[in-house]
């Protein structure tokens, strides 16, 4: 009995024992799930948690079809030093071949000082150590092949992540506009105005965090896939952009000048073609960083007169043969305001059309006081109807606010303020705004909002193409807009913009200096403001380009500052119309002879086979595929019976290609596109290359092009 109630009691002990024990885990679930439920809760949030991943920013492309800024792929390589199927035989054994392997590869460290690196991130017990990032994907490729590396993530611990880095292939053409990430992480330009088109839609992936507060993938695959962003198609012309930013900085330095712009748009639809903004800084260099063309208001001068003419016109208060003195070259408008003309003594007696040609402050001044000195409000209600008074809405941020002063503004509007605003003063503009007035003239009338992107596109869906906007269908009458028309080709043909007269091409336009005043100084610091606005071909014009100049602080031979319009504008504009001229065969006035011998066609340059049917189909050349298809890159074209025979030039992996007949930029591109490093002697095609075609080379090899 004593042994049967000893066992008993034991028994009822460790039931006991066990039923507390039941509770107490009991107490604690419940204490864990409902007492403490939030607190650990949030404790396992943070160390569990889904993370964004970043979608694939869209491109940005010129109106040809060309990559203005990309987004490509780069890589993180983390290692997890403890995985499975290192063992310390495996890593003994192949650390020494490894880090050689990877110093041959990067060339940056010695293979000592790589296996020292691998041996203390393992000796700490790294799980995912952070061994190289912003590499590319060959680097990537190779390093898969190296030993430890080549048994994957769950056995060797080799982890990539890929993330993206925005890149602008032509650098730093129209960089402003085209837009970038500032330091404060903001995006400006049209990357700004269309980031939510670009961004896409970030995925998810579930991570867990590890030590050193590094956050760590639990699986390969994304919980949600990231959807990339739409491509956006501006009206940029990326040969024509590269013209007008050459130009301009070719002025900038010849003229000593602060800052400048540059736009070309087209006249029928508003497209921005080009929009050059550059600004010298104080260690000389220049640099792209504000968007002159419409975030820089300033009065901008004798361009304003077409607007001041106009108003005149329209009303019928003048006409362009009705005449005025010009007071010796100087009016005083009240005891202090002096207007003075450029030219010593003024002009005698001139009619409107001359004094617009000529850019008589006096003459114009005297036709709007004459016509509006009882009612200044018509004058300025001309200018509040062509929308000048507001922004023009454009696709990009970072317009400026214009300022027009009216009759209604007492605390701004003065007894001088009518005479000095008829000559483009007291009124703050954009070049923006300004051409697109001019624009509305040479487009007879229509007034178009200037457009910057035209096409929104999406893979694997229709894309979105963005229409011109009509703001006026028609700012003035006809008899104005010829009358107009005839004053600006005055201009060119006989006023102060004669140097822009040509014999291939007609220009209409308007040269414009002002005095600029300092925020802090007023007028007292002589800074002036040199312009000119115009379009071309004046009888049937397509483009209309604009140029500011700002301070420029060249002087001539006598010693006098060069500060005009079309001395200083002038030249830019010229630049870039010639090129639009040269490069555009429907404005060229002058027609292939008919009577053009086949046997005549000229020898064409190996290159593009894009750019060569363009030029056979604008000259009417025949070619035939010889041994070529239209799936070729590059082509060599031979001459044969009249037409061209066309040779495919083969571009093989690892070989250098046959690049003997090309221009330098199909040359360069094709070999450095292939990681060959090129080194030209001489200019015009290749005659010539150091090494010849099949021979094998690797990523160090040097081809010196000889060029004739």
């Amino acid at each position: 009995m004593n042994i049967k109630q000893d066992i008993i009691w034991r028994v009822w002990l460790t039931f006991g024992l066990l039923s507390l024990f039941a509770l107490a885990i009991m107490f604690y679930a419940f204490k864990i799930q409902v007492i403490e439920g939030s607190k650990w809760k949030s404790m396992a949030d943070s160390l569990v948690s889904y993370k964004n991943i970043e979608a694939t920013r869209g491109n940005i492309l010129d109106c040809n079809g060309n990559l203005l800024a990309t987004s490509i792929p780069i890589y993180d390589i983390r290692l997890d030093l403890k995985a499975d199927g290192i063992s310390d035989a495996i890593f003994n054994d192949s650390i020494s071949i490894l880090s050689s392997k990877i110093s041959n590869l990067f060339k940056d460290k010695s293979a000592e000082e790589y296996k020292n690196i691998l041996v203390n991130a393992r000796k700490h017990g790294e799980r995912y150590f952070l061994f190289k990032n912003k590499i590319d994907y060959n680097f990537v490729k190779q390093l898969k092949t190296f030993p430890i590396f080549n048994l994957g993530r769950f056995k060797g611990g080799f982890m990539v992540e890929q993330e993206s880095m925005r890149m602008m292939p032509f650098k730093h053409l129209a960089m402003r506009t085209i837009g970038y990430k500032n330091e404060d992480n903001t995006r400006v330009g049209l990357e700004g105005a269309f980031d939510k088109e670009l961004s896409g839609i970030n995925g998810q992936r579930l991570m867990r965090k590890i030590s050193g507060g590094m956050w760590m993938p639990l699986n390969d695959e994304n919980e949600i896939e990231p959807a990339n962003g739409k491509d956006i198609v501006t009206t940029l012309d990326v040969n024509l952009q590269d013209v007008s930013e050459h130009a301009l900085m070719m002025a900038l330095e010849e003229n000593l000048a602060d800052h400048g712009c540059a736009i070309l748009m087209e006249v029928s639809t508003g497209e921005i073609k080009a929009i050059a903004n550059l600004r010298r800084k104080l260690d000389g260099t220049i640099t792209e960083d504000f968007n002159y063309a419409i975030g820089d208001n300033t009065e901008p001068g004798s361009t304003f007169k077409l607007i001041s003419v106009m108003c005149l016109l329209e009303d019928g208060l003048a006409k362009i043969t009705d005449s005025t003195g010009t007071e010796g070259g100087e009016k005083k408008y009240g005891e202090k305001a002096t207007m003075r003309d450029s030219e010593p003594g003024g002009y005698g007696t001139i009619t409107l059309q001359r004094a617009f040609e000529k850019s008589s402050n006096v003459a114009i001044s005297n036709f709007v006081t004459k016509a509006y000195g009882k009612n200044p409000k018509q004058f300025t209600d001309h200018i509040i109807k062509l929308g000048l008074n507001k922004k023009l809405g454009l696709q990009i941020n970072g317009e400026a606010t214009p300022l027009v002063k009216t009759p209604d503004d007492k605390k701004i509007w003065s007894g001088t303020s009518l005479p000095w605003l008829s000559i483009g003063y007291e009124v703050n503009l954009s070049p923006m705004q300004m051409i697109t007035i001019y624009n509305a003239i040479a487009n007879k009338g229509k007034m178009v909002k200037p457009l910057l992107v035209k096409e929104i596109k999406s893979f694997g869906s229709e894309s979105e193409s963005l229409k011109p906007i009509v703001l006026d269908e028609k700012i003035c009458s006809d008899a104005t807009l010829r009358s107009l028309t005839t004053l600006l080709s005055g201009v060119v043909e006989h006023g102060t913009a004669k140097i822009l007269k040509n014999p291939n091409y007609t220009v209409a336009g308007k040269t414009g200096t002002a005095q600029v005043a300092d925020k802090n100084k007023g007028y007292t610091d002589k800074i002036y403001q040199a312009s000119f606005v115009g379009f071309f071909p004046a009888e049937n014009p397509k483009y209309t380009c604009m140029v500011v100049i700002n301070n420029p602080k060249r002087t001539d031979k006598n010693g006098m500052l060069v500060y005009y319009g079309a001395s200083v504008a002038g030249p830019v504009f010229k630049e870039i119309a010639d090129k639009v001229y040269s490069t555009n065969i429907d404005m060229q006035k002058k027609t292939l002879d008919s009577t053009f011998s086949k046997a005549k066609i000229p020898i064409i340059k190996t290159g593009s086979i894009h750019d060569f049917k363009t030029i056979c189909s604008s000259l009417g050349f025949n070619y035939v595929y010889a041994d070529a298809d239209e799936e070729s890159d590059y082509v060599n074209a031979g001459i044969n019976d009249s037409s061209y025979h066309l040779e495919e030039v083969r571009i093989h992996e690892n070989r250098v290609p046959n690049v003997i007949g090309m221009g330098t930029k199909d040359a360069v591109y094709i070999l450095e596109n292939i990681g060959i490093i090129v080194r030209l002697k001489g200019y015009g095609k290749v005659t010539q290359q150091s090494l010849s075609a099949g021979t094998p080379f690797d990523k160090s090899t040097i081809v010196e092009l000889t060029l004739e």
